[in-house]
């Protein structure tokens, strides 16, 4: 009798073995998305969704993730770090994401990175620019796949310099964490190969009127002017600075974000000869780009910018860490990621275990005929510069 009974429960041990790896196999991957679906920065949000959503779409379809569905969870962040963090809160705690996504604001992604360490969770940007999230405010827990300030920097810094040498430089940006980090960048990129600042101002986001600011621009007398203003702020600037006769003598620059493929009909011929350090473009020429670009066209019926590359490229990011990793524990993915190399529609990228930053090429491009044209490279490894991270 005993070793009949033994029997049994061996048996049922084994289906019950079976039926929790069939359950687990059942129960999808959940990845949170805080991003702004509202707001100034909506247009942003839009790319960031649509590459999420592509990028999920063809994982599924090819099996998964370890055999696994993922399933994406969105909330509306706003752009504002405020609304972010119990955003972020809410799938860390009720959803229980794996991972978390899609934070635009510099300030929301240092901030929602500081709840991803206190709930042991990992998170990735695909969009915001402060060197800081993977500097001197870097986290374990936090990761960034796209190219931070001081890469657009680094590529834009070095087409001015051929192009203008000793250029005056007037800085116009945001009131926050992106904008003034980024103008740090830019500036000392600049200054480092012979360019001389003039001036700079910082305005409110969401800032309805920029007049105000140009009589200090036209009192610089610059030959350039840097912004890092986006979504319809840098609509309302460069209409406005059309308006006002700023754009005949002077060369407009700025960071990758600033005009996108998301604003440029609002911006229209104002955005005309528009340069920019970028770490995408559509004009990358490798089949990588080439199939990405027809099937991001075909799903979302509007082009793809770097924010839209990016946001596709985290996820095979995620899905390359959890397969090396051979599992979604967060100490595990961690360290898979550290290092780990993956492919994207801009080609290879690396992720530099010391700080959580992405490598890769970096380019200058401007606005010709309503495109972004290529005008030169900068390698990897020549645009990101030092790992100042000390904190992990």
């Amino acid at each position: 009798m005993k070793t009949v009974f033994a029997r049994k429960l061996l048996a049922a041990s084994i289906l019950a073995g079976f039926a929790t790896a069939a359950s687990a196999q059942e129960t999808p991957i959940r990845i949170g998305v805080v991003t702004p679906l509202s707001g100034t920065y909506s247009a942003l949000g839009q790319q960031v969704k649509w590459g999420l959503e592509l990028a999920t779409k063809e994982i599924n379809a090819a099996g998964g993730i370890m055999g696994r569905k993922v399933e994406l969870l969105f909330e509306d962040e706003e752009a504002n770090p405020s609304v972010a963090v119990p955003k972020a809160e809410k799938l860390f705690q009720v959803s229980k994401v794996d991972f978390l996504t899609g934070t635009v604001n510099s300030a929301s992604t240092l901030a929602v990175g500081q709840l991803a360490e206190r709930n042991n969770r990992l998170i990735a940007t695909t969009v915001s620019f402060s060197d800081a999230i993977t500097g001197d405010k870097c986290s374990p827990n936090v990761f960034r796949v796209n190219a931070k300030a001081g890469q657009q920097s680094a590529a834009l810094a070095e087409w001015l310099s051929k192009s203008k040498p000793n250029a005056k430089l007037f800085y116009l940006g945001p009131d926050y964490e992106m904008g003034r980090s980024t103008v740090a960048a830019f500036k000392s990129a600049a200054e480092k190969k012979g360019a001389k600042t003039v001036g700079e101002v910082f305005a409110p986001l969401e800032n309805k009127d920029y007049s105000p600011f140009f009589g200090q621009v036209r009192a610089a007398r610059p030959d350039v002017m840097y912004t890092s203003v986006a979504g319809n702020d840098a609509v309302r600037l460069f209409n406005q600075m059309s308006q006002y006769g700023l754009l005949k003598n002077m060369t407009v620059v700025g960071a990758s974000g600033t005009l996108t493929s998301q604003n440029l009909a609002a911006v229209g011929k104002a955005g005309e000869g528009f340069v920019t350090g970028v770490g995408y473009s559509v004009e990358i020429d490798l089949p990588e780009n080439q199939k990405f670009v027809k099937a991001f066209t075909e799903f979302a019926k509007a082009a793809p910018d770097l924010y839209g590359a990016d946001s596709y490229g985290v996820m095979f990011f995620y899905k390359a860490a959890v397969e090396k990793a051979k599992s979604t524990d967060t100490d595990k993915v961690r360290t898979a990621m550290r290092g780990l190399e993956w492919m994207t529609p801009q080609g290879k990228k690396t992720m530099r275990a010391g700080d959580h930053q992405a490598i890769q090429d970096m380019y200058a491009t401007q606005m010709t005929n309503g495109k972004f044209k290529i005008l030169s490279k900068v390698a990897g490894d020549a645009a990101i510069g030092p790992d100042t991270c000390t904190k992990f």
